[in-house]
């Protein structure tokens, strides 16, 4: 009964935090002109769900918000190209579920794990991006090299995005940390 009720209250926190990822996106900072957006931490709430919940709850969260930001803010040229830029890239927010490892692991529930979850989550997200700018939107790089056209035109939003996210995490850890499991 008990192992029910952790998974209807996993299921219930992962809509609710889906949902608020989804309201903080509509909060933007600054908008890329081709995509992309500085937000007030709107993928915060699905990384404090992956490092509550693990890795592969994570990743799953992620992913359906990815499903749903697609629906919300409709935009894509190839079916891959939809692939990379919002399930495979926002469901790499899950991998902030590596802190959750390393505290269930190690018995450390400090900044260090976190920091380092939210930072490869990011870093996640970076590099489906940066595959899909190579990809599909290569015309727009000019003379320059997809590549850095990519990951320089992804860093403008994604860089302060990390910087926004590590300053809320260290705000809000202390606080938050007695209800990670």
């Amino acid at each position: 009964m008990e192992q029910k009720r952790s998974k209807v209250l996993m299921l219930t926190e992962g809509g609710m935090m889906i949902a608020l990822s989804a309201l903080l996106s509509y909060v933007r900072i600054y908008q890329a002109p081709n995509g992309g957006s500085v937000t007030a931490g709107s993928m915060i709430p699905i990384m404090i769900f992956a490092i509550r919940w693990g890795l592969g709850p994570g990743l799953a969260v992620g992913a359906t918000y990815g499903m749903l930001d697609f629906i919300l803010k409709p935009y894509f040229v190839h079916p891959l190209q939809l692939l990379f830029d919002y399930p495979l890239a926002f469901g790499s927010l899950g991998l902030a579920g590596i802190a959750y490892v390393l505290t269930k692991n190690k018995g450390k529930s400090g900044y260090g794990s976190v920091l380092l979850g939210v930072s490869l989550a990011i870093m996640g997200r970076l590099i489906f991006h940066v595959l899909s700018g190579v990809v599909f939107f290569a015309e727009y790089a000019g003379d320059q090299n997809p590549w850095i056209y990519s990951i320089v035109y992804n860093a403008t939003y994604l860089v302060p995005e990390l910087i926004i996210s590590l300053i809320v995490m260290i705000i809000v850890w202390k606080p938050i940390q007695k209800f990670i499991r």
